[in-house]
């Protein structure tokens, strides 16, 4: 697998296979607001996970039921606008949205996918999407992955968009390009904001889902900026089968790669943030407990100032530890806690290392590193999670949010 290539200001084509329309429907000022994936390729395959939220939107109701086949041909998505929480008007509305996209790229209703991302509590504005979806017939479809994304974003403040490529079965290349959008109520649970990930390579549906869910969960799942889980977030990765085969593990390799590019963009440009923040867990009795523990840190308000204004107050990552009370086979004894390459606990760092510590927390990545050393650990009872500080920007940004 070649290295990542990330760069949203590159122009990044879709793998073959596929075709793809942005374009401005007005439901934001300016720039595009909706998109539209289409897979065209030999043998569709297709994976999809959501948000377990119980107010999921029309989008995520619609679209799990057509994921279920495993061989969805696209997608259609439509930013500023969530459409939650909204009835049953709303869902009538997200499955017009839904029927007339596929009418316009010859597709089956029920094989595409459809997202949405914006204000809850508002339906769609049809008269503009009608106009817009019935002119896809006559549109240009040759949108890259960099204008797929911006037409996603909300509060983003740039497209993120990731590739790689892998060696295939035959000693050929495939491609995996994926694009995300999302920087606030993040806390995923089952998915991400909105994720597209295509491929090329061919691949059955029942090992691309497998290959994508374990990427899914070493990374989207391992990302949080405020705690708050979507009620729309969906990840989707689509496989043409123009190319060759890709073998189980590569593919699984491939994904993951794309996916934690993704993931620590999200991070990085969380709302309001300065800082990327990465927290490891080590030592811990199996994995639910290094994430379980690694959360409680990534996630504390008070973690997150103290890394925002580089203030050397270590002392809240143990507290973060102790609030995980049912964790009873974590001892403090054993706790190591480091800060980039400065150990602070039990270390106990006088006024050098303070001073130490304060520059080590000013950089734009601070990665907090945590060996809970609990007796009769795991050998994979490790998780990393990402996230950002927290700013007074944070809140000017969802004060306003509607306004």
């Amino acid at each position: 697998m070649s290295a990542l290539r990330d760069r949203a200001a590159e122009p990044t084509p879709l793998p073959a296979g596929f075709r793809a329309h942005a374009g401005a429907a007005g439901l934001r000022d300016s720039g595009d607001d909706l998109f539209v994936v289409v897979n065209d390729g030999p043998s569709p395959a297709s994976s999809a996970v959501f948000t377990r939220s119980l107010f999921a939107g029309p989008s995520v109701v619609l679209s799990r039921a057509n994921a279920a086949s495993g061989r969805a041909r696209g997608v259609v998505v439509v930013a500023k606008n969530a459409n939650v929480a909204t009835g049953e008007q709303g869902l009538a509305d997200a499955r017009e949205v839904l029927e007339r996209a596929a009418g316009a790229v010859g597709a089956a209703p029920q094989d595409m996918l459809i997202a949405s991302t914006g204000v809850i509590g508002r339906r769609y504005p049809m008269p503009v999407l009608r106009a817009h979806l019935d002119g896809l017939a006559g549109a240009r479809f040759d949108a890259d992955a960099v204008a797929l994304a911006a037409a996603m974003m909300t509060t983003d403040t740039h497209p993120k968009t990731a590739q790689v490529e892998v060696t295939t079965t035959t000693g050929g290349t495939a491609r995996v390009v994926g694009m995300a959008k999302g920087v606030g109520m993040i806390e995923p649970d089952m998915a991400t904001m909105i994720a597209v990930l295509l491929t090329d390579a061919a691949v059955e549906p029942e090992v691309l889902d497998a290959a994508f869910r374990a990427a899914v969960d070493r990374t989207f799942n391992c990302l949080s900026v405020d705690t708050d889980t979507s009620t729309s977030d969906t990840a989707i990765a689509l496989a043409s089968g123009s190319g060759d085969p890709v073998g189980e593990v590569e593919l699984r390799e491939a994904l993951e790669a794309v996916c934690l590019d993704l993931t620590r963009q999200l991070a990085r440009d969380g709302e309001g943030a300065t800082k990327l923040l990465s927290v490891e867990v080590t030592g811990a009795r199996d994995r639910a407990q290094a994430k379980r523990v690694a959360k409680a840190i990534l996630n504390s308000p008070l973690v997150k100032t103290a890394v925002h204004g580089a203030d050397p107050n270590w002392g809240r990552v143990a507290m973060a530890i102790g609030k995980c009370h049912e964790d009873t086979d974590i001892d403090p004894e054993r706790v190591r806690i480091v800060f980039g390459d400065l150990e602070t606990y039990p270390a106990f760092p006088g006024e050098a290392e303070l001073e130490r510590l304060t520059e080590i927390m000013r950089a734009e990545e601070v990665t907090i590193a945590v060996d809970l050393g609990v007796e009769g650990g795991a050998a994979d009872g490790a998780c990393t999670v990402y996230g950002c500080d927290l700013s007074r920007e944070y809140i000017s940004i969802n004060a306003d949010y509607t306004t």
